[in-house]
């Protein structure tokens, strides 16, 4: 049986900047429209945060029973490494979905009761990342959906459910960090290609090659970076994101060195933390210009 730390390493959290970032920059973009609601925007970063600790146990136990975890150089996974078992992990993916779901539905129904499909979207592809008899996850389109979930979806619905409406600054904050996220993504899947291919996981990595790959994740840290510059165009405080820089530079250090397996476990860390901290910094510009 998995101790508790070990069901807390299952979910994988470094990986929560994925979720507390889309909410924290759609909150400034609400807030630059001047129609901030905070209770909403934490019951947004409430179900953020259970949908991607969520989907976390779900690729656990796909993973896991499909064998493609069985040897891998990230953090441990519990029904691979057979600390739990598939029912016990699938359980709990199960249970934090579902209190995502409930979360989402009390916050589409005081918004706009369309945004439940939405939400109903987001549990599908949270499940069938590498999940059913066909997961996208395993075709080459993670990045993709991560893209279109943890940064225009997530994004663009927090500023929605509190302005009840969205704008182009919306959209480049979600663009930026859906750019973000997939480096995310891409890092742990560069990390992963020889283990893999090996298993038959066919990831978007698994397609370009290792060199390939590495180039892609510094072209998106490089487009969040062109879209910071845009944000200057509502204001110039929107400079402030350039405070995560070092962060970036730090966590595309061993990228650029062609570092592998364990050794580009940071990356995942430090690109998530640059995000945070890109979030914060521009949600603040914005809520500065929008409430000045």
């Amino acid at each position: 049986m998995a101790s508790v730390s070990e069901w807390i390493a299952g979910a994988r959290p470094r990986t929560l900047p994925n979720a507390v970032a889309p909410v924290i920059a759609g909150t400034g973009a609400a807030a630059w429209l001047h129609a901030a609601v905070w209770w909403k925007a934490l019951l947004a970063l409430f179900v953020s945060c259970a949908f991607i600790i969520g989907v976390n146990f779900a690729n656990d136990y796909s993973d896991g029973i499909r064998g493609t975890d069985d040897d891998r150089a990230g953090p441990v996974r519990l029904v691979g490494s057979r600390l739990a078992t598939p029912r016990s992990v699938l359980a709990v993916a199960m249970l934090s979905l579902s209190v995502g779901a409930a979360a989402g539905l009390a916050l589409a129904m005081t918004t706009a009761p369309w945004l439940i499909a939405v939400g109903a979207a987001c549990i599908a592809a949270a499940w069938w990342y590498t999940g059913g008899s066909k997961p996208y996850g395993y075709a080459g389109f993670g990045e993709l959906s991560v893209f279109v979930f943890f940064g225009l979806t997530a994004v663009l619905g927090t500023q929605y459910t509190q302005a009840l409406r969205v704008d182009w600054v919306g959209l480049t904050l979600a663009a930026a960090t859906g750019a973000m996220s997939s480096a995310v993504l891409v890092a742990n899947n560069l990390r992963d290609i020889p283990t893999d291919a090996q298993s038959g996981k066919v990831t978007l990595a698994v397609r370009l090659g290792d060199g390939r790959t590495r180039t892609l994740y510094q072209a998106l840290l490089a487009i969040a970076a062109l879209l910071t510059l845009a944000l200057m165009v509502a204001t110039p405080w929107c400079a402030a994101g350039f405070v995560a820089t070092p962060l970036a530079l730090r966590a595309a250090g061993p990228v650029r060195r062609d570092d592998t397996g364990p050794q580009l476990i940071p990356v995942l860390r430090d690109t998530g933390l640059a995000m945070l901290v890109w979030s914060i910094a521009v949600a603040a510009a914005l809520a500065v210009a929008g409430y000045r």
